[in-house]
């Protein structure tokens, strides 16, 4: 059975084509290699536009969500001070009539 080590051993023809199809494959892209950071730019610099957008847009959300879950907080707790002060007060009322 064939290993992939078989083909990359020093010495093996396969090794020795692999060898050389790499080194004519790096001449032809690292001389790319400029310009194709010149045409990525302007889509990196797309992407992290979007990405900001998409974070301002996130920190809104989650700024009115607080702001929501704080008033029905505050509701709450306006309720709960109500039904003590009723509970109280008819507790008060009892006593009174005794």
């Amino acid at each position: 059975m064939i290993k992939i080590d078989d083909f990359l051993k020093p010495g093996t023809p396969m090794g020795i084509a692999i060898g050389i199809g790499s080194t004519v494959l790096a001449t032809v892209i690292i001389p790319a290699l400029p310009v194709l950071a010149k045409a990525a730019r302007p889509m990196a610099k797309a992407a992290l536009k979007s990405g900001l957008l998409l974070a301002e847009r996130g920190r809104e959300l989650i700024a009115e969500v607080s702001e929501e879950l704080e008033d029905v907080l505050a509701e709450t707790k306006a309720e709960l001070m109500r039904e003590n002060t009723d509970s109280e007060a008819a507790d008060f009322t009892e006593q009174d009539d005794l």
